[in-house]
């Protein structure tokens, strides 16, 4: 078992790549299973409205600072597709990374 080659800040890093053995045929390599924890775990900061057309990419980069995090907001706010909180109207939870206490906005 290895660690994984995804970046440290990505939603698979510590997923360890594993290695499983066909008979017969070689090996057939694969990531271990990411558990996506509870939403409740997430200490939010604040809320925000989906606007009409806004993608979730752009609204991380807005709060997280980093489009590629957009898993952290799907994570907080239950969500296994990003689509799913791209809908106007939409209220999404801002929070923290998870186990990380904060202080909401004033």
């Amino acid at each position: 078992m290895t660690m994984s080659p995804f970046p440290s800040n990505g939603r698979y890093a510590a997923s360890s790549k594993l290695i499983y053995q066909l008979p017969g045929q070689g090996e057939v390599a694969y990531l271990s299973r990411r558990w996506v924890p509870p939403s409740g775990r997430f200490q939010e900061l604040q809320r925000y409205t989906v606007a009409a057309g806004e993608r979730l990419d752009q609204i991380t980069a807005r709060f997280l600072n980093d489009p590629e995090q957009f898993w952290r907001i799907c994570d907080a706010n239950d969500a296994l597709f990003p689509g799913e909180l791209e809908v106007p109207g939409r209220s999404l939870r801002i929070t923290m990374p998870e186990g990380l206490p904060g202080v909401p906005l004033a």
